[in-house]
């Protein structure tokens, strides 16, 4: 299959692209360099060129607290930019799939969210991608809109690479133990992307790591599993904190656990649990510093 991943250079780009290469497919794959999603008629020209099959529409405004301030830019580029790409995908026949995220719920439900629950953003991040959504389901025949959480992989600065550069420098690390999602690493989900992509299950997906956490109990895993499994010297005393103590220009989710209803009913293979996710994560990750 001829497939165009936008935002190829990001985290979950590079493993989209990788992976899919991997499994045999004609890949292309562009960075902000090499396409700007904000202009239509680039997008257009770039599409038409390559005629893709399929479209992993990856890019984004992803700078949750810098959006808040930054309006235009974070609907620019999650809003219009979609627009953009869908446009040129529908005039090709292509299919789009949409990268969302979990950012577009209020976070206040007590149960996990599922794909048929009311949107509720409260962040202009999260805004922005709902408003990226709306675009997609109105303007495109044929759409998966994935919604993601929490996500991390090889490339790019993570909260994973992050915790794990800490743990190794601080003598004290305060992490906010009340809000609770799921974490994703991006091998797992560039997977079921590569198995949804040859489908017709057109619609809206949540697809996260199975299980949930709260960020202290992620950091906890990642901190230990790095110590017994790769011998890492931790110095940092890791203790919960609440968000008020750690208060952020952007709203976060208190719950940003996501029900997989959709992956169910259309018969895919769910994520693997967190947990063996992350330890995926750390051997790729070791591996290479070797």
């Amino acid at each position: 299959m001829r497939i165009l991943v936008t935002g190829a250079s990001g985290q979950l780009g590079k493993d989209v692209v990788k992976f899919f290469q991997e499994q045999g497919h004609d890949v292309v794959g562009y960075d902000r360099d090499q396409l700007d999603i904000t202009d239509l008629d680039q997008a257009m020209k770039i599409v038409g060129q390559y005629q893709p099959e399929a479209v992993i529409h990856c890019a984004a405004y992803t700078a949750v607290d810098a959006a808040e301030t930054d309006l235009d830019t974070a609907y620019q580029v999650n809003a219009a930019g979609t627009r953009n790409m869908v446009l040129a995908a529908e005039k090709v026949g292509a299919k789009l799939v949409y990268i969302s995220t979990d950012y577009v719920f209020d976070g206040t439900a007590e149960q996990p969210y599922h794909e048929y629950d009311n949107t509720n953003p409260q962040s202009i991040y999260g805004k922005s991608k709902r408003a990226g959504e709306v675009l997609t389901e109105t303007l495109c025949s044929r759409y998966f809109i994935v919604r993601t959480s929490w996500v991390y992989g090889l490339y790019g600065n993570n909260f994973v690479k992050t915790m794990l550069k800490l743990g190794q420098e601080k003598p004290q690390l305060q992490v906010v133990n009340d809000q609770k999602g799921s974490p994703t690493y991006t091998v797992d989900l560039a997977h079921f992307l590569a198995e949804l992509i040859q489908t017709e299950k057109y619609g809206v997906y949540h697809a996260s790591n199975s299980g949930s956490c709260t960020w202290y109990e992620f950091t906890q895993a990642i901190l230990q599993d790095a110590a017994e499994l790769y011998a890492v010297k931790i110095t940092a005393k890791l203790e919960p904190c609440s968000t008020e103590q750690f208060p952020r220009p952007a709203a976060r989710p208190r719950n940003s656990v996501m029900e997989h209803i959709a992956i169910r009913t259309n018969g895919f293979h769910d994520l693997q649990d967190w947990r063996k996710g992350l330890r995926d994560f750390l051997q790729e990750y070791f591996d290479k510093s070797e």
